[in-house]
């Protein structure tokens, strides 16, 4: 399966983390980076499910749309689902600069569509 973080310069800059999952591109717009380094932690707030083809698009989405800004890939790959429970999402990257693994789980605080990702 597939993945990719496209960095995203809308109203606010963030990085959009999206797993091919169910037939669509499920994700989550983390707010300063996907973590790199062991045990860190980000905030990752679930977005809309978005289609498949959409994991490739680089370019401008022009004001007044849904996300205006510039959208470009900052990685992408092949992850490996290691596990996927309502709490939990467990899976192992290999990207050109992500690899690893990763967990993402709820972060009520941050509301209900709040989730921390976590780099193992």
């Amino acid at each position: 399966m597939r993945f990719v973080v496209q960095e995203h310069d809308a109203s606010s800059h963030h990085f959009d983390l999206r797993l091919e999952m169910d037939d669509v591109a499920k994700s989550w717009a983390v707010p300063k980076q996907i973590p790199e380094r062991q045990g860190e932690k980000r905030l990752a707030i679930q977005t809309a499910d978005h289609d498949i083809e959409y994991m490739s698009f680089e370019g401008t989405i022009p004001e007044g749309a849904y996300g205006a800004g510039e959208v470009s890939i900052w990685d992408e790959g092949d992850y490996e689902l290691l596990k996927r429970e309502n709490d939990e999402i467990k899976f192992e990257l290999h990207g050109e600069k992500l690899k690893g693994r990763y967990v993402l789980v709820p972060f009520k605080k941050a509301g209900e569509d709040g989730w921390l990702i976590i780099r193992e």
